[in-house]
């Protein structure tokens, strides 16, 4: 029998809570409990990609939102904080401890004096670049069970669920 035609955790889950709440429908555990479970593995997926290049999560999300960017890989502290979605003081120490470490520099911003601009520096763009491949690499086994076209399906699928975000 496949794994995915077993009874996992999440079916031995809902089957307990039917047996205590009988008159509540439990459908949407079937994939919201699964969802949190992979987004759990995901999670020390991508730490331990990261830990590989030397970076932290947090490290690779603001070293990835200035290597996207066309060369010179540089943006305002505030396009970060809008590309990372965290708060500006969080932001600036994320920074410190990236300049502080090499993977990014700091100049004044040309337009306007009063503000920075970051840049990522070669250090910076070579461990993310590693981190990205290696994530790549370990997505790609954790998916290997799964055909192309059901992961282009799931893909669609998740898609949509985003697009109902509130």
């Amino acid at each position: 029998m496949a794994s995915a035609d077993r009874d996992d955790e999440v079916d031995l889950l809902i089957d307990a809570w039917s047996r205590r709440l009988p008159d509540v429908d439990l459908t949407p555990l079937d994939v919201m409990s699964r969802l949190r479970r992979v987004s759990h593995r995901l999670t020390r997926l991508r730490a331990s990609a990261f830990n590989g290049a030397g970076l932290a999560s947090w490290e690779f999300d603001v070293l990835a939102a200035l290597r996207r960017t066309e060369p010179p890989h540089e943006l305002s502290p505030a396009q970060l904080i809008g590309a990372t979605m965290i708060g500006s003081a969080a932001m600036s120490n994320r920074l410190d401890k990236l300049s502080g470490r090499g993977l990014i520099q700091r100049r004044p911003n040309d337009i306007d004096r009063r503000s920075v601009i970051v840049q990522l520096t070669d250090d910076g763009a070579a461990r993310v670049d590693a981190a990205m491949s290696e994530l790549v690499r370990r997505e790609a086994i954790e998916l290997r069970e799964v055909s192309v076209a059901d992961q282009a399906h799931l893909a669609r699928i998740l898609r949509q669920m985003l697009d109902t975000e509130n």
